[in-house]
């Protein structure tokens, strides 16, 4: 059950309403992890800006979604799980290369160095090793790509933690177990 009460979109008024209103038109429904978000217009606010302008960055798709699934099953946030494991599909990522991401692997060995330090700022707190960076920096990946990781990971963290605490229903298909 939720602990905190996601808004309704029909009955809501404000900066609130507006917010969902732009998500309505954009996704054509207010998930409920927004709804409990406009609680606080500039908690949603924030995370539709953050998000929006990464959505913009460098990394493709199918590597920002696998790293929501390596972040969210880092954080064991089951609302993330469903979300992204549903959004990896429309990107064309299949059932084993979601399973992988939540595992923090890939079997593409680019992505799969990507997918692995971004598991790693979580595990590690940030504090990773000059041999992480080495590493993914031999993977062909630049500054940039690195910058925009560590933010993926930080805006995941924060949607995992505010899903943790708020407990939204989860009203996408759940993510399958993890054999």
């Amino acid at each position: 059950m939720p602990r905190m009460a996601p808004l309704e979109p029909e009955t809501t008024q404000g900066p609130a309403r507006d917010l969902m209103e732009s998500v309505q038109q954009k996704m054509g429904r207010v998930p409920n992890m927004m709804r409990t978000m406009a609680n606080a217009p500039a908690v949603l606010d924030a995370y539709l800006a953050f998000s929006g302008k990464l959505d913009r960055g460098h990394l493709p798709a199918r590597l920002r979604q696998q790293i929501a699934l390596a972040v969210g099953q880092a954080n064991d946030c089951q609302y993330c799980l469903a979300a992204h494991s549903t959004i990896a599909k429309s990107v064309g990522l299949t059932s084993d290369q979601i399973r992988d991401s939540r595992l923090g692997t890939a079997i593409d060995p680019k992505a799969d160095t990507l997918i692995r330090f971004a598991r790693k700022v979580v595990t590690d707190r940030g504090k990773v090793a000059d041999a992480d960076l080495k590493a993914v920096r031999s993977a062909g990946f630049d500054d940039e790509a690195i910058a925009e990781v560590v933010a993926h990971v930080a805006l995941n963290i924060f949607t995992n933690y505010f899903n943790l605490v708020t407990d939204p229903e989860i009203d996408f298909p759940r993510a399958e177990p993890l054999a």
